[in-house]
């Protein structure tokens, strides 16, 4: 199970949101190369990058401060936000990103993703508030039913599922793990976990989800490493356990 410390970028900053919401943001550092370097050095072995201006617009405002993270490590970058078409997911991929997640784009217009599989790696972005899955940055809902979603794209030629469980991003409430589960059971692809997490037993707990057939792939932390809840080395030291 890999772990993906967060980079959430707003206006060339790192920050995290309070349950999707916008207006409820926190910024924690004006450098995020600098961020994306403490976390590779830390023993990270993949960072998450989401364009939150570009989720919101589709304006990939953020473009060059993601180039500058994926040139600044040695670690597969893996970003998402506002990849809404070929040249979008292409343009990630000329900044060094490793695989774009497709979020929006992948729910309305599902035969994007096997378009970009096509061409490059990509993972499926589903962020829900229980079954109901939203678009637009968080900011709409009826996207459509998660365990069908994902179920669905099983065949689509993505690697992975990013599920994200929206009430609970941001809140250190603890992980969905029953919502996790059955994610799990309803599809194939290798499932990357976000939202939620605020202990290093969390991450056990997550771990466990599944049989010796069948785990998670990873999961997302942003806020707990932020705070100092946890760090990069006990949160690797707990997958690894």
């Amino acid at each position: 199970m890999q772990l993906y410390p967060a980079i959430d970028l707003r206006g060339g900053r790192c920050v995290r949101l309070y349950q999707g919401s916008y207006d409820a943001e926190t910024a924690y550092s004006d450098d995020p190369v600098g961020q994306a370097q403490q976390f590779a050095d830390a023993g990270a072995s993949w960072l998450h990058v989401v364009d939150l201006d570009a989720a919101r617009t589709g304006d990939p405002v953020n473009l060059a401060v993601i180039a500058a993270i994926a040139d600044a490590v040695d670690v597969p970058v893996q970003t998402g936000g506002g990849v809404r078409s070929l040249d979008a997911a292409a343009a990630l991929a000329d900044a060094g990103v490793a695989r774009v997640v497709i979020g929006t784009a992948a729910v309305e217009t599902p035969e994007l993703v096997e378009k970009v599989a096509a061409r490059q790696p990509v993972a499926v972005g589903l962020d829900a508030r229980g079954r109901e899955v939203a678009t637009h940055g968080w900011e709409q809902g009826g996207g459509g039913d998660l365990l069908e979603l994902a179920a669905r794209f099983e065949s689509s030629g993505a690697e992975a599922v990013v599920v994200t469980e929206i009430s609970r991003d941001g809140t250190m409430s603890g992980p969905d793990t029953d919502g996790l589960a059955a994610v799990l059971a309803a599809t194939g692809l290798a499932v990357i976990a976000s939202g939620g997490v605020a202990r290093v037993e969390d991450l056990g707990e997550l771990a466990a989800i599944g049989d010796h057939r069948r785990r998670l792939a990873g999961v997302i932390v942003g806020r707990a490493l932020y705070e100092g809840r946890f760090t990069v080395e006990q949160a690797l030291e707990a997958l690894a356990s």
